[in-house]
Formats: structure tokens, sequence, C-alpha cells
């Protein structure tokens, strides 16, 4: 069963007692420049987005603060009516034989970097919840927290593998029951998150594309991001690069930064490297030979070798 909840989503309204839980003189400051002028200053392409009223986000800091606030209103919401279903299913004899996967598609800035909405190459858009329970698993592991990267793809493996199932070849992520059940992986993992970001279709049309001198299939991102590093590449703009650990709050950009050109030549390997590593594999596993179609299946990643 897939349970697609719309909360938290514009228009943000809370209702009622959620829309009083959470004082916004109390919550956290944004995460941003000094200003979206000086934002702006970082890239041309978020230059372009504070300029675009879609994802610009409102200059009056009263009114930002009571729309977070509303936001974590509506996170409370989803989570109360969670409970009900969870409820539903322990009262029904089900809890004990149902995988529940909770997660989102994406995240949202909600007034950092003065942006709003889901966008560009910024943690707040990306870093997304992913809850798993798995009836299966050890009690004492419950509640445990991992910290190797997932993403998106690892679910379709992680159900199929509960299932008993064998994961098509085509298929870019692995089953996160191993990290589940004993909280590391097997074989290889990878040490980097990957997302990409389309903004052909942003409302600004055809006249952002002019302005930035991009081909509507020019208008792309993509990002490799370790636990300190992050490298955003653009298909015809300049490429950013981030210290994670130094500046968490990718204010920075060190892309041209002499002490860093070495870290950024290997993370723009590295991208290239996964990117090809991944290609389309639907129907590379098969070759037409004299006796017939003959299949190979392949892993993505060589076997780990132990070191003697």
């Amino acid at each position: 069963v897939h349970l697609s909840l719309l909360r938290p989503h514009p228009p943000w309204v809370a209702p009622e007692p959620y829309n009083q839980l959470y004082d916004p003189a109390a919550l956290a400051d944004f995460i941003r420049a000094e200003s979206a002028q000086i934002e702006a200053e970082q890239h041309p392409f978020l230059a372009e987005m504070l300029a675009t009223k879609h994802y610009s986000a409102p200059a009056d800091q009263a009114k930002l603060t009571r729309l977070k606030s509303s936001y974590f209103g509506l996170m409370t919401d989803v989570d109360a009516n969670l409970g009900r279903l969870f409820d539903f299913l322990k009262a029904s004899g089900q809890w004990d034989n149902t995988l529940i996967i909770f997660t989102s598609d994406h995240g949202e800035q909600m007034g950092d970097h003065h942006l709003l909405g889901k966008l560009g190459y910024f943690d707040a858009s990306y870093h997304i919840p992913l809850i798993i329970r798995d009836p299966d698993f050890d009690p004492s592991r419950a509640n445990a927290q991992i910290d190797h990267f997932t993403e998106n793809v690892d679910i379709m493996p992680t159900i199929l593998d509960w299932l008993g199932l064998e994961c098509p070849v085509q298929c870019d992520g692995q089953s996160l029951r191993p990290l589940i059940h004993t909280g590391a992986p097997t074989g290889h993992w990878r040490e980097e998150a990957h997302w990409e970001y389309d903004f052909r279709n942003i409302p600004a049309g055809e006249a952002l594309e002019h302005r930035l001198g991009l081909t509507p299939h020019q208008c792309s991102l993509n990002v490799i991001r370790s636990a300190q590093y992050k490298y955003v590449h653009f298909t015809n703009l300049p490429a950013l690069f981030f210290d994670l650990v130094a500046d968490p709050e990718e204010l920075n950009n060190l892309i041209d930064h002499p002490d860093y050109q070495s870290l950024v030549l290997a993370f723009a390997q590295k991208m290239l490297s996964w990117r090809m590593n991944h290609d389309e594999q639907t129907l590379t596993h098969l070759a037409l030979t004299d006796n017939g179609v003959v299949s190979r299946p392949s892993p993505r990643y060589a076997p780990l070798r132990s070191t003697p």
C-alpha cells in the first residue's frame, strides 16, 4: 500500500490545534546570508531563483516565521494521523507483519537562503526523512540511527528484499535491510549522496533560459555530496564547491579557492565515474549470439576484496 500524505504542503494553513503548537518567536533562525542581495552573489542560478517570485521568501520576517510555525504544525498533524494508522494496524493484528517505510520526495527551503519551496542544491531541499520499521529486526535495535548515505532508489530493493524477490538488474539502489539489522552495510556502499535538479519548467520559463544563456536541455544541475564536501556541476554555468564541516550553512563557494583545487578535480572525477557506472542497464546484460539471447547480469560494482 502506498499512502501519499499531502501535508506539509501549500497552502501552509494548519488546522486546530496544530496551528497553535509552535510559537513563531521561539523557532530557530533562518540559515542564510545577511540579505538576498548578498546571497545572490554566490551563483547566477541562485540569483535567478531569488529574483523569481515563486521561489523567493517573503522579506517580512514576521510573515516568514508564521509560515514556518504553520509548516511545523502541519508536520505534527501528519505525525498524529500516522499514529492513528499504526494503532489500527496493531488493533487489527497486522502490525507484526507489516514493513513500514516513511519518507518524502523533497525537503523545503522555508526561508533558508531567502528561498521557499524545493529547488537547487542546498541540503534543505534534499536531506529528507527516512524511517523504517521492519517487523523482523531485533527489538534491541529499535530507534537506532544510521549515518550511512541512503537514497530513494534504495526503497524498491528494500521492499523486494523483504518479500524475498530478486531486484531487477537495472535498479540503481540497494536493499537497506543489512543496515537496518546490523547498522553496517554489506559489500560496496556509497560514500556520497547524489541528486539532480531540472529547472527547465520553473515559472520564469524561457526568460530564465535567455538570461542565463542556456538551452532548455542545459537547464540542469548535478550534485555529489560526501560527509564533508559538496560539488555542484551545471551543464553550462560555473560549478560550486562547499566544505560542509567549515561551512555547514553553504554560504561560501570555494570553487576557485587555490587550497581546494585538488578536491574539486577529485569530486568532478567522482561524479563522472558515478554517471558512467549508473548508465541505463535495462538491456545491457543481454547479448544476441549465434545460440540466441544470452543473459549475463552484472553488478554495478565489483565485490570488495580483502587486503592481505
